[in-house]
């Protein structure tokens, strides 16, 4: 969830407890780790092949995918506010994001839906790259900054970040995707190319039968925003997918039911076989 100035958003703790157990998910890690942030920074891209082992339309492509927030976050405040650069500025590392309202965790939904994209485009030959590895209620992590630069070294072909809406609006619902705007000297050499990633994500996603959000972006699910880190500190062309509003009883219907995740997978596999196409 990203949220412009004045729009007060929360994570229902108390009610998604049962929904963060079931849902966290840890891998592999030091004991006592906390910090979630392992994205291989190797200065080449993929050989046909790599993605998983397979050969295919994406084959030699790389993709990194932002499944944002994280669970733990909320339990780590000190961490999580601290400022960090955020494209000539600073910004908090990080936040809770936000939960439906019977308390399935925003971090949770991203993650799920990330895992399934990771998935899809590998068996498309692409490889693929997570900005976290986790979704745990003893991790934090990554910061805006550490998610704005992954993929600048290899260089990623695009980066997708993954998120869902919070707002309280009556009547809110539907998707939308933000791209940066053109600021010398942190995104205009990427602004041009992130703005055709987005028209093509808003494109897939409604043409798996998604609704553009009603409520933000001026109605036609195209937002253009200078104040975020994840996208003024990326080399690649990268786009933010608020995938719906999980406030709104439909959109969180579909959010937290596998078919709805698929449907959010799909769509996002078409946009990036469309712009790398």
């Amino acid at each position: 969830m990203t949220v412009p100035s004045g729009r007060a958003y929360a994570v229902a703790l108390a009610a998604g407890a049962a929904w963060a157990v079931a849902a966290t998910t840890v891998v592999a890690a030091p004991a006592g780790a906390s910090h979630d942030f392992r994205v291989r920074h190797t200065t080449s891209r993929s050989l046909p092949g790599e993605g998983g082992g397979r050969v295919g339309p994406l084959s030699g492509r790389t993709v990194v995918i932002d499944p944002g927030h994280q669970l733990g976050n909320h339990n780590f405040p000190d961490q999580i506010n601290r400022p960090v650069p955020a494209g000539g500025f600073t910004k908090p590392c990080n936040t809770t994001g936000t939960a439906t309202n019977a308390g399935y965790p925003e971090a949770t939904f991203t993650w799920r839906v990330s895992r399934l994209l990771r998935t899809r485009l590998e068996r498309l030959g692409a490889d693929v790259r997570l900005t976290r590895h986790s979704n745990s209620q003893r991790r934090w992590g990554p910061c805006v900054d550490a998610r704005g630069s992954a993929g600048n070294k290899i260089p990623a072909d695009l980066k997708l970040s993954i998120h869902g809406d919070g707002s309280f609006t009556a009547g809110a619902r539907g998707f939308h995707v933000i791209a940066p705007t053109d600021r010398r000297p942190w995104t205009h050499d990427i602004f041009k190319r992130s703005r055709r990633l987005a028209l093509d994500a808003r494109a897939a996603l409604r043409g798996v039968h998604l609704r553009v959000a009603n409520y933000i972006a001026g109605g036609d699910g195209l937002d253009f925003r200078s104040d975020l880190g994840t996208l003024n500190l990326s080399d690649v062309p990268t786009v933010m997918v608020e995938l719906g509003n999980m406030r709104n009883a439909g959109d969180a219907k579909r959010m937290t039911s596998k078919a709805g995740r698929a449907t959010y997978a799909r769509g996002l596999v078409h946009a990036v076989r469309h712009y790398l196409r």
